[in-house]
This record gives C-alpha cells, structure tokens and sequence, in this order.
C-alpha cells in the first residue's frame, strides 16, 4: 500500500505543473425532494410540440390498441386463462415499447426527406462562426491507452487550429487511471503531446488523488477547480473525435441562445476492424440518423445527453447538475452511475434547454470490438439505469425527462420479457394439447399450427404488423439513402447497402439469443445486490481464447442443446418452431469467436458489405488521427 501511495504522490508531483492557475466555481449537491420546474416553456423550443408529441406517444398507443383487439381476439376462445392473460400483458408491453420507435423512425425519416433546416441555426454549410468566449475540451480518461488517447487529442487540436480560432479552446485530459505503470505512460504520453505541438498555453493534464463518482465526479471535479474560467465545457470520451469546425459551430450556438445549458451531437461509430464492430458502425450510420431525427423532432428543449460529444453551458451544469448520493443499499444506491440522463433531467429542472442536433456533422466514435465487450458495457449501463428508479420521482423534473429515466430503466426488463413471450406462447398450446409428465411426446404438435387455427386472418395480421414495426426503422434508414447521393456511393452503392443491412439484421437475429440470455443474468445480479464494477474497456481487439469463450458462452451452448434435445422429442415441429432460439444459443461460442475477429470483417470489407462513407473516403480527422496513432505504435 505504501508502494502505491508513493507512486501516486510521485506522479501527482510530475503532473501539477501541466495546470493552469485555478478558477474555482460552486457547484452544490442537489436534492432529488426538493426543487420545482424552472421556466416552463423556454425561448429555443421548436413550435408544435404538444402535437409532435401526440403524434409519436399517442400514434404508438393507437398501433398498440389496434394490435391488442387483434390479439385478443386470437386468445379470448372460450375465454383467457391465467397464461394467456399473462401472454397478452406481456405482448401488450413489448409491442408498444417497439411501437413507439416505429413512430419516432417514421418521423425521422421525413424529417430527413424534407430536408428541414438544422435547429440553433447549426449549419454544416454555413460560413463559420467567430467565436468570442472559452470553451474547455475535457476528455476524461480510465487506464486507456496513452498514446492512442493523445493521438486522438491532438488530431482535434489540429482540426481546431485550422479553423484559426484555436486561441478560445483548452484542452484538459482529466485522469482516473489507477494503473500506476498506465498513470506514468500518461505523462510522458502528454509531454510529448505538447513537445509535438509547441503548445504548452493550451494543453493540461490532471491527474485525481482518488476516483470518488468515477466519471461523473471527474467531470465536477474539474467544474469545481477551474470552471469559472471558461463558459463552455466539450465533453469528449477516450474515443472521440469532432472536429474544428463542429466544435466552433456548437461554441458559436451557444453563445447565440442563452437559454441552451446542452447540444448532444449524433457521434457515428466508426474505425471498425472486427465483424461485430463493422456490423455496428453499418448500423450506426444507416439506421442510426433516422431515429436519431426521430427523437430530436418530438425530444425537443427536452432532449438527452448520452455523456460524450456534447458541448455544455458550465454555470448552468455547475448550478444545476452536483449529483446526490442515491439512498439505499448497494448497488441500487450510492454514486450515480448513468450519470448523463440525471444531469439533464436536472439541467432541464433548472431552466435551461437541451437540444440534439444530428444533422451536424464531424462528430465521431468508436464501437465496442466484440459482442462480449458490449455486453460488459451494457452489464453496467444496467446498474446505472435501475439506479434511475430513485431518481424518477424527483421533485419538479419535466414529463419528458421522467420518460427518459423510465424508458432507460424499461430496456433492461425487454429481454426477460421477450423470453417470457416466447415461453409463455409455446406453452399454452403444449397445454392445450395435453402435455403430461406421464407422456412427453407429442409427435402431431406444432405451435404454428395451433396459433393459426385459432384465426388464421388475424394470427397472420398480427405477425406481419410485428414485422413490420420491429424492422421498419432498418428499411426507413436504408431508404434515407436515395435522398443523400454521397452516402449511398459510400456505403458501396444501393446493392450492397441493401445486402449489408440483410446481412446485419441476420446477425442481429443470431445474436438475439445471447444478448437475451446475458441481459437477463445481468438484470438477475443487479437486482440480486451484485455490483457491475468499472473497468477499461478495450478498443480495438475484441478476440477471447477458447477458454475464455467456453467459460463465457459455454453454459448457454449446454442450455440450447438440451433445450433443442427436449423440443424434438416432444415433436419435431416444435424443435423447428425453435430453431431460431436454439441456434442462436448452440452456437453462442463459434458467433462470439467468428464476430469478434478481424479477417471476416476485412474480407466483407474487401467485397463492399458494411461499407460506411467514412471508410471509403475518410475526413481528415479520421485520416490523421489514424496516421498518429500508427507513428505512435511504430508501423
């Protein structure tokens, strides 16, 4: 311990004089059962927003209603028993939760077709602004890679003084890293930064004592010891990259619109080597823009931030946004850990407007490399959403900041609910067909069957309008593509896109399975007191040895062949009934192994399959970022 303690004060002594003079600015801890709602209706919010809002929640509601008579009727027979009541609670649910991103989607995409003009007046083609306050580009780091981070910082200092206004921006690495080795790396890695640059006026580097609040209290830290120096603050992730000209269009938005404390940008994911990790930049970048319009277009002042890539109004955050510790027992309470959704409902609280602005371009990050490392991210977004749970009857925060946190902490109950649709449909017709423990067989059964039997017209209608609402937003984000000349060359002409994105739904659809199971777990151990940890997460290898896999998925594989096993002799029409399930989970190791590898994802990328505009013809961002990173690995 004495070891560690002197390394850290070490470092801390190497690290202080890359700090500017300190600017101390309040920011107290709020109370989630006080407060009221500041200022109603605010000067940026776009008109129509009641009927915007009508149109998505209660278009969803109507879809659903109709969807529920047709169901009903499907079930009522002779009247509904305990399990179908629970079949039709559960369809209920899952369809208006699916509904609801059919609405937002189909919004997006004429959002996107009629070409509306960008809100805050951000223009991609508009003259740049010239900005007159200090904005502070803040990215926070965890036991990263240190040359790949400053490689990244300095690609965006670079595309930052090609605008020539580099002389309003700083730029501060702000330090949890716990490793010591990684935590020495981190200086030498920043000194050479600046040595690169000459800039020793604009650069800072900071390293904390301890990781009290991990991110969110990195963020407030830095708030608290220099934030009355700069107006704006840029949060960036390890991975991130904007460049110049983004960040000074959102400088020069917030200085245009006083009542604005927050813009989110549309990151696009990009940089992806690995099957899995191209599979989602593809989706990122076709699908992503259509719900991301979606959700700007009804969100309106009351939109989101998802923690990074965002430009924040700092007096506003330091006035509004100090989180509370959460009351209750562990993992449920304590610091906040999806702290982004928190921080806007209370910035929204206090009276200030929050916008998303996805046609802005210029904004990027990088996917997770594997399913695996996805679903170890999404273990802990879990924690951090259920958290939301104490939060949601907070005093005074806006409806739509309520629907933020419940809507967060409902995706979390899908996959369960899912499995339960799935179960609870093949078991009432194993009822309704006499299964007993006594006989175990029945080779005449099919599930499919007795769906259709019991009204072929709406067992159909009802399956075709899941279909369509579930794969809807895919199609409608394909579709944008014949609107924007460019992107569709880039995604290697309308052909491929078209084989990518069945492709990718494919993937998805074999992957369905492991994801259910492993959110299912992660949702058991949450709720069971199991806390998800903090850990760095990897960038660009996404690779696991078998023993690893077979520790991982190995299990679910056991699971999905005794099911299948089972299935068949009860009848072969309910193992093909299941198939879909079953492959999925059988085959969980050789998907993980195969998704998470680089040679698949090349030669898709060779043959022009989740091809991305980025990719083809990569910014200059995205080019010199790559350049630094691989003179920094010696390549």
């Amino acid at each position: 311990m004495s070891v560690m303690t002197d390394s850290l004060a070490l470092e801390l002594a190497r690290a202080a004089p890359l700090l500017p003079p300190e600017a101390p600015l309040e920011m107290p801890i709020q109370s989630l059962s006080a407060g009221r709602l500041q200022r109603p209706r605010l000067p940026t919010t776009p008109r129509g927003m009641a009927w915007r809002r009508a149109v998505v929640i209660g278009g969803a509601g109507l879809l659903t209603l109709v969807a529920t008579y047709q169901i009903w009727w499907v079930l009522r027979g002779a009247g509904t028993d305990v399990l179908e009541t629970i079949l039709l609670l559960l369809f209920v649910a899952l369809f208006a939760w699916i509904a609801q991103a059919f609405v937002s989607a189909v919004a997006g995409f004429f959002v996107i077709a009629t070409r509306r003009p960008g809100r805050l007046g951000l223009d991609n083609d508009a003259p740049l602004p010239v900005v007159r306050s200090r904005t502070a580009l803040l990215m926070p780091t965890y036991n990263e890679d240190p040359e790949r981070l400053m490689a990244g910082l300095q690609a965006i200092y670079e595309s930052l003084r090609a605008t020539g206004q580099l002389d309003r921006f700083d730029f501060f690495v702000l330090s949890d890293t716990t490793r010591p080795e990684v935590r020495a790396q981190e200086i030498d890695a920043f000194a050479r930064l600046r040595e690169r640059t000459g800039d020793r006026e604009r650069l800072f580097y900071r390293l904390r004592r301890d990781n009290r609040e991990r991110k969110a209290g990195n963020i407030a830290e830095w708030v608290r010891r220099f934030g009355a120096a700069y107006p704006h603050m840029l949060i960036l992730d390890a991975d991130s990259l904007m460049t110049g000209e983004t960040i000074v269009r959102l400088a020069g938005a917030m200085e245009r619109n006083g009542d604005v404390a927050l813009i989110q940008t549309l990151p696009l994911i990009v940089n992806g080597t690995t099957l899995f990790a191209r599979m989602q930049q593809f989706a990122s970048r076709v699908y992503g823009p259509v719900i991301a319009h979606g959700i700007a277009w009804w969100h309106g002042a009351e939109s989101n931030y998802w923690g990074h890539n965002a430009i924040i109004r700092t007096r506003a955050f330091a006035q509004c946004a100090g989180l509370p510790e959460l009351r209750g027992f562990k993992p449920f309470g304590g610091t906040v850990l999806s702290h982004d959704f928190v921080e806007a409902a209370l910035l929204r609280r206090g009276g200030w407007a929050l916008h998303m602005a996805p046609n802005l371009a210029g904004s990027y990050e990088e996917g997770p490399p594997s399913l695996t490392d996805m679903l170890v991210r999404d273990r802990r977004w879990c924690q951090g959403n259920l958290q939301h749970g104490a939060v949601l009857p907070s005093r005074g925060l806006h409806w739509v900041s309520r629907w933020h946190l419940a809507m967060g902490i409902g995706h979390y109950f899908t996959s369960p609910m899912w499995a339960m649709l799935m179960l609870v449909g093949l078991a009432i017709p194993l009822q309704k067909a006499g299964l007993a423990w006594q006989s175990l067989s029945v080779p005449e059964f099919s599930p499919t069957r007795y769906w259709r039997d019991q009204d072929p017209e709406r067992f159909l209608w009802v399956f075709l309008m899941t279909m369509v609402v579930l794969l809807a937003p895919k199609v409608l984000g394909y579709l944008t593509l014949f609107f924007d000349r460019a992107a569709r060359r880039g995604c290697g002409g309308a052909l491929r896109a078209l084989a990518s994105m069945v492709l990718e739904t494919l993937l998805a659809a074999l992957m369905a399975p492991i994801t259910m199971y492993v959110q299912s777990r992660g949702l058991a151990e949450v709720l069971a007191g199991k806390d998800s940890g903090w850990d760095a997460q990897r960038r660009d290898d996404g690779t696991l040895p078998l023993s690893a896999l077979v520790r991982r998925y190995g299990g679910m594989g056991v699971l999905g062949a005794a099911a299948g096993a089972a299935a068949y002799l009860i009848s072969p029409s309910l193992a093909a009934w299941m198939a879909p399930v079953i492959a999925g989970l059988v085959l969980a190791i050789p998907i993980v192994a195969i998704t998470s590898a680089r040679p698949p994802g090349q030669w898709l990328q060779r043959i022009g399959v989740f091809l991305i505009p980025e990719e083809r013809d990569p910014p200059p961002i995205l080019a010199r970022a790559t350049e630094l990173r691989r003179a920094a690995k010696g390549q």
